[in-house]
């Protein structure tokens, strides 16, 4: 009587209507990966798979967190009005890891995100956040570099904005053409960064200068 009020209680609220989804798609997505194991020729039933299809829902679940976070929040928390500040910011070699949304195989490499202010900064760190946001999804490159443009420059309203992301895919690597050492590099140029060639080649020589 008491466990049934107190799930009606949070009914109402929605937290527990939340919590009963995300259990029904993680034990729908067991089901589904002891089936992928089945049609593999695999005994899901053996010690070593048999929690597998759980650490896999789990897994994916970390992987795509990036669905249930709001980009915007992440950086509309964190703005500073400048002290007349109108230089380039650039944050460097941010490690990231996505899924290739083709094959649901791993990407994975570095992003350097600048801006140069016209009324407002972000914390450092969360430069970092918003390109962990979207790239904890199913994702291509390209998306990833334009979302992380896009979402600075209508939250931040700078002078422009500079993304540029060197990634390898394990979908070159491991199946398909297998090329071991392709890089694929990607960028997109927002406001003085696509208007201003002195712009656009200090946010270069930043980048490329001194590359691990």
């Amino acid at each position: 009587m008491n466990s049934r009020q107190i799930s009606r209680g949070r009914g109402r609220n929605g937290k527990v209507t939340v919590l009963k989804t995300r259990a029904n798609a993680a034990n729908s997505m067991e089901d589904n990966v002891r089936r992928i194991l089945e049609y593999m020729g695999e005994d899901p039933e053996r010690e070593g798979l048999v929690k597998t299809p759980t650490r896999v829902a789990r897994a994916f679940e970390y992987m795509t967190r990036g669905y249930s976070q709001d980009p915007k929040a992440i950086i509309s928390g964190a703005m500073f009005t400048t002290e007349d500040y109108q230089e380039m910011v650039l944050g460097k070699d941010i490690d990231f890891f996505s899924m290739c949304e083709h094959h649901i195989l791993p990407f994975f490499g570095r992003a350097n995100v600048a801006y140069i202010p016209k009324h407002r900064i972000v914390g450092i760190s969360k430069i970092a956040r918003l390109v962990d946001v979207f790239a904890r999804r199913l994702q291509v490159q390209e998306r990833l570099t334009t979302q992380v443009a896009n979402t600075l420059m209508e939250e931040l309203d700078p002078f422009g904005v500079g993304v540029i992301i060197r990634a390898e895919h394990l979908c070159m690597r491991m199946r398909g053409v297998e090329k071991q050492n392709s890089i694929v590099t990607t960028s997109a140029m927002l406001g003085a960064f696509r208007t201003q060639q002195a712009t656009r080649e200090e946010f270069m020589t930043l980048v490329n200068g001194s590359q691990r």
